[in-house]
């Protein structure tokens, strides 16, 4: 696959974690996507206890017409977590709407050994309208973390380090890393391109020599107790916050 594919959700493999193939961790249980589900949008369930609305009030004669909305989410109602904008709305429609207004940042995140972290990056890259999430190295990432907010954000795969560098190269936007290395600076001091590529490392072993390399700039996070480094899609949120700070 290449930079400009989406990736499909689950890859196609849904619920494909084998026991001794030497993947151990690596499958999804179904889709990774558990507690979100909702009638509507392809995605059946009940959805999140306590969230959201019943169904439209005063039955069918008082539905709205207009077509981004969900005949099946106005009668059996909306447990989506999604804002109140979007309640009743078909998938592709706020996909669509979201479109329209993404910020002009990207995220992208190495994935060389199943970082469990990922799925909470994409979703925090939703919440703040990242505009897309580069996947680089393993196709494969577990998407629970992510509470089906991939299927509203774009999501896709590159190959290796080389195959994302001649992407960002391409499409002239700066890749700033996210580690705290030698040379690095503070977030809050440092400049933050308002388009550029937000590059993310693995919990534990941070960026790779070459991702590093592929760099315009390298950014930190201040930190003020006893441990060295923080979870990664904790980093993620708190760069993101700090791009949509100056920014959005």
């Amino acid at each position: 696959m290449n930079a400009t594919e989406r990736q499909e959700d689950g890859d196609g493999q849904a619920g494909a974690g084998q026991a001794g193939d030497g993947q151990d961790g690596d499958g999804q249980d179904g889709d990774g996507q558990a507690g979100d589900g909702q009638a509507g949008d392809g995605q059946a369930g009940a959805g999140l206890p306590g969230v959201g609305v019943g169904p439209w009030p005063g039955g069918v004669d008082a539905w709205p017409a207009e077509p981004w909305f969900d005949p099946e989410l106005l009668a059996a109602g909306d447990t989506r977590n999604v804002i109140d904008r979007y309640r009743y709305w078909r998938m592709e429609a706020i996909v669509a709407d979201l479109d329209t207004r993404r910020h002009p940042f990207h995220v992208a995140i190495e994935n060389w050994q199943h970082d469990m972290n990922i799925g909470s990056i994409v979703r925090s890259a939703n919440a703040f309208l990242a505009d897309t999430v580069h996947i680089i190295g393993r196709r494969r990432w577990n998407r629970r973390g992510a509470m089906v907010t991939d299927r509203y954000q774009h999501v896709v795969h590159h190959e290796d380090v080389a195959a994302f560098a001649a992407w960002a190269s391409g499409a002239g936007l700066p890749v700033v890393a996210v580690d705290n290395v030698e040379g690095s600076v503070a977030v809050d001091r440092a400049d933050l391109p308002e388009r550029c590529v937000l590059l993310f490392g693995q919990e534990g072993p941070g960026l790779s020599a070459e991702a590093l390399a592929a760099a315009s700039g390298i950014v930190e996070i201040r930190q003020y107790g006893s441990t060295r480094s923080i979870n990664a899609s904790a980093a993620a949120a708190v760069v993101m916050y700090e791009w949509c700070r100056r920014w959005a």
